[in-house]
């Protein structure tokens, strides 16, 4: 009886703790829904280049709430330039247990000359 008791809290115990994990998805960006950085005249002249990556809070209803940049590309017009941009994309909600819910999502962005 002491040895079924114990498995029964140990399966109690173990569907507690799986249920308390969340399934989480990511905010993911609409490429199509927004314009892609332009180079800044002065990086162009002075050919800067670099990745920028920023954080993009985006709502539950897929529009950017705050933005940051989180690492540097080394110019800061180029930092300037890219998440001007992109945050004007839409981004599909990241959600929690299916449901849409606030989250920050993460992008680089690669500024390069061709």
């Amino acid at each position: 009886m002491k040895s079924s008791l114990s498995t029964l809290i140990a399966s109690l115990l173990l569907a507690a703790a799986s249920s308390a994990v969340a399934a989480e998805t990511a905010p993911v960006m609409d490429n199509k829904s927004c314009d892609p950085p332009k180079y800044p005249k002065a990086a162009l002249m002075n050919e800067e280049t670099g990745t920028v990556g920023m954080g993009f809070l985006v709502g539950t209803d897929g529009k950017v709430v705050d933005s940051k940049v989180e690492k540097s590309s080394g110019s800061k017009s180029l930092d300037k330039a890219a998440l001007t941009a992109l945050a004007q994309c839409k981004f599909k909600p990241g959600t929690k247990d299916g449901k849409p819910e606030q989250t920050w999502a993460k992008v680089d962005f690669v500024w390069k000359l061709e």
